[in-house]
């Protein structure tokens, strides 16, 4: 059920607003927690085997290359206006002095390069887009050209501007035998803007003001019957006017499309507004469910790819993305491709929000945006707290099927911007000495992290660029774009008017470096990651591998002067090993004295195993009267063993089965769970929920509570939040008018 609340707004001159919300009433079929009912601690019958070890069935330890193959290299300038013979730029989209249009790197350029990738110790490539896309789209000063890939007029063939399939077979053939994955980036979201509409309008016309209609003309709620078969034919508030082809046929039906004009990135609009223009598809019909499913088989079979990327995630509704995902999965593995791999880009630092598409949306991971917010800050020398908290979070991702350990890490990308111009924006005046540093610490954070670092293609050569999106995709090879050709690269004497291929650059080698030592151990690959210290401008963690039980310690300091702290730790003494080896550290109640240089990180070994100790697990639920509307914190303290796995399960009223939510093999010991959709759970039903904790020899403790399910009371709903951002200089206000989208329906407008 949709809320309908007004919005109260307080504006500040410092910038923050602050609204309330009146009461509403929270529907009766709503769950709750109704009483709980404490089992005595202790291993009964069965609860081995609930005892699981955590996952690390996905890919970790994947060392990504991220690459606009149009701005990398290129390799074959027949194909540079995608074969037409006109000249005319608007045509061909072909302007390599103008960086939104295309520049000529193909998939024959990224082939004969390989070698440069591998020698870096690339393990994955990940392509932007390569499906035919709408050469050029807009007018006048707001012209551009497809380069980038995410304005798909055909998915079942490539883009000519970038090469045909036998190049692209060639390329992954090549990728294969030395080892590298490949894998494609893929919009289900939108297509390339083809439809107009008759109204000649574009605003964005909420549902509550002129809602879905079926044939009778009843209102049609889409967000309720997603997926249906029986979808019904659908009147929107617009009237599409198809301008142009698209590649399968079903693409070219308009009613496949919600039409509900351009999206203001608020509320409803983000699923069912047209992402800048572009051609939003209705995800929650079945027909472009299947076709989706089609499109993103055919391409393991055409070319045997090793996965993908998915663009735009959080603007489609997650049933779409809990049929698709699964099912791609299962195809990959029926045709031998057991670890192909889906991961998708929820932009957005929030852990509650990102997790929301691993767990109840069954992807496998989601591009670790929280991580690149808290490097980013802890690089400009903004603390290590951001960090620190997303690490604790991790347990957000905990599930039956799959965790953090997967997560794709990064530093900058083709949408925000370059690590080292976002270092540049938040530390005025940085110096191009310290600027390296930070780089560097930023690679050596990210390849120690758990999960699978990503390289964006120029920054082991030093690009930052002057901003993001176009800014930030620069030409590896000599580039003809003025702003380009005078960028002066981050450790190099060199600019952007050459090739800057160089394995002799700082932060290449650096790289290749960091892949070396990291292949030289599986605990960062498999290991697990725990919190140890973050505090001012250093954080420290531990990654323990389940097998070798030996701890490794990071301590990073993203300070200007060395630092020495007392970091917990598990082991009783470790030593130095990276970047050097150096004197053995012995804990002193528990903690060990290191000290890091300015703007650096080390890494100490244990000199043995961690001992066990037999866990002693409190479980820890919700209390009475929460209400069960989101995922809930499940808990287990008291576990004091150097290495220990918790698992969660719980068993509805009923049920014989017990049903795992998952394994944590971290302190702090939890899983979210949602409780309210548990097959069974119903008011008057008990849930039983259980933990079962192991130690490194297999020692089990456990624990359990029963909860009981209420129907939730009446009262106020959680309250909606708007953050508006509104600092004229000098306070100058005069004439300036406030404009609020809220996330709720019937949210007014001020104007």
């Amino acid at each position: 059920m949709r809320r309908r609340v007004g919005l109260v707004v307080t504006l500040l001159l410092a910038g923050l607003v602050v609204p309330t919300v009146p009461a509403a009433a929270v529907p009766a079929d709503r769950l709750a927690v109704g009483a709980v009912t404490d089992i005595a601690p202790g291993v009964r019958s069965g609860d081995r085997a609930l005892a699981k070890d955590a996952l690390r069935n996905d890919l970790a330890g994947e060392r990504f290359y991220f690459v606009l193959p149009d701005r990398f290299a290129n390799g074959d300038t027949r194909n540079d206006r995608g074969g037409s013979a006109d000249q005319d730029r608007l045509t061909t989209g072909f302007d390599p002095s103008d960086k939104g249009f295309y520049h000529g790197g193909d998939i024959k350029g990224l082939r004969d390069r390989i070698d440069y990738l591998e020698g870096m110790g690339i393990t994955a490539i990940w392509l932007t887009p390569m499906f035919r896309n709408r050469w050029v789209q807009g007018s006048g000063a707001n012209v551009s050209a497809g380069y980038h890939g995410y304005w798909t007029t055909d998915f079942t063939e490539l883009d000519p501007h970038f090469g045909t399939t036998d190049d692209l077979r060639r390329l992954i053939r090549d990728a294969h035998r030395r080892g590298i994955k490949v894998f494609f980036d893929i919009v289900a979201n939108h297509t390339a803007d083809l439809i107009d509409y008759a109204e000649g309008r574009h605003e964005y016309v909420p549902t509550s003001a002129v809602p879905y209609l079926d044939p009778a003309g009843n209102p049609v709620d889409i967000s309720a019957i997603a997926g249906q078969k029986d979808f019904p034919k659908l009147t929107a508030p617009y009237t599409p006017v198809v301008r142009g082809k698209k590649s399968p046929g079903w693409l070219n039906d308009p009613s496949l499309y919600h039409n509900r004009g351009d999206s203001t990135f608020s509320g409803e609009s983000n699923q069912y507004g047209d992402f800048f223009g572009l051609d939003d598809l209705m995800t929650e019909h079945p027909t472009v469910v299947a076709g989706m499913k089609r499109i993103f088989t055919s391409w393991i079979d055409t070319l045997g790819i090793d996965g993908y990327r998915v663009d735009t995630v959080k603007h489609v509704n997650i049933e779409f993305w809990q049929a698709l995902a699964p099912h791609v999965k299962r195809y990959a593995a029926q045709r031998g491709k057991k670890d192909f791999f889906v991961f998708g880009e929820v932009f957005d630092a929030n852990p509650a929000i990102t997790s929301r598409y691993t767990t109840t949306g069954r992807m496998q991971a989601a591009l670790d945006f929280p991580f690149q917010s808290g490097a980013a800050s802890f690089l400009s020398g903004r603390g290590s707290a951001r960090l620190g908290e997303v690490l604790v979070d991790d347990d957000r991702y905990t599930d039956a099927d799959s965790n953090a350990s997967s997560l794709p890490t990064f530093l900058g990308n083709h949408d925000m911007g370059r690590i080292a111009w976002m270092v540049r924006q938040n530390r005025p005046g940085i110096a191009e000495t310290e600027l390296l540093e930070r780089l560097k610490l930023g690679n050596a954070l990210m390849y120690l992290w758990r999960g699978n670092p990503v390289v964006y293609y120029g920054d082991e050569q030093g690009f930052a660029g002057s901003g993001g999106d176009k800014s930030a995709r620069q030409d590896m090879f000599a580039s003809r774009t003025p702003e380009y050709m005078a960028e002066e690269l981050v450790g190099s004497d060199r600019t952007g008017a050459v090739d800057n291929f160089s394995p002799d650059h700082q932060l290449y080698r650096q790289l290749q470096g960091l892949a070396s030592f990291v292949d030289s151990d599986p605990v960062w690959r498999r290991g697990n990651q725990t919190l140890r210290y973050a505090s001012g401008d250093v954080i420290a963690f531990s990654r323990v591998g389940a097998a070798e039980q030996t701890e490794h310690l990071v301590v990073a300091n993203g300070g200007t002067s060395a630092a020495s702290v007392d970091v917990p730790v598990g082991s009783t003494a470790l030593r130095p090993i990276w970047p050097a080896p150096g004197e053995v550290v012995t804990a002193v109640d528990g903690k060990v004295r290191v000290t890091v240089p300015p703007l650096s990180a080390l890494v100490l070994k244990a000199s043995s195993r961690l001992n066990a100790s037999a866990p002693t697990p409190t479980l820890t639920v919700p209390p009475v009267g929460t209400v069960l509307d989101d995922r809930v914190e499940l808990r287990a303290d008291g576990v004091t063993s150097p290495f220990a796995q918790a698992t969660f399960a719980v068993k509805v009223e009923g049920s014989a089965d017990w049903t795992v939510l998952g394994t944590d093999d971290t302190a702090p010991y939890r899983v979210f769970a949602d409780l309210a959709r548990l097959p069974g759970a119903a008011v008057g039903k008990k849930v039983e929920v259980r933990v079962v904790a192991k130690d490194s020899a297999g020692s089990l403790g456990a624990d359990g509570a029963v909860l009981a399910l209420a129907a939730a009371p009446p009262g106020t709903e959680t309250p909606d939040w708007l953050v508006v951002h509104y600092n004229r200089p000098a306070g100058d206000y005069e004439g300036w008018g406030l404009h609020v989208w809220g996330d709720v329906v019937g949210a007014p407008t001020w104007q």
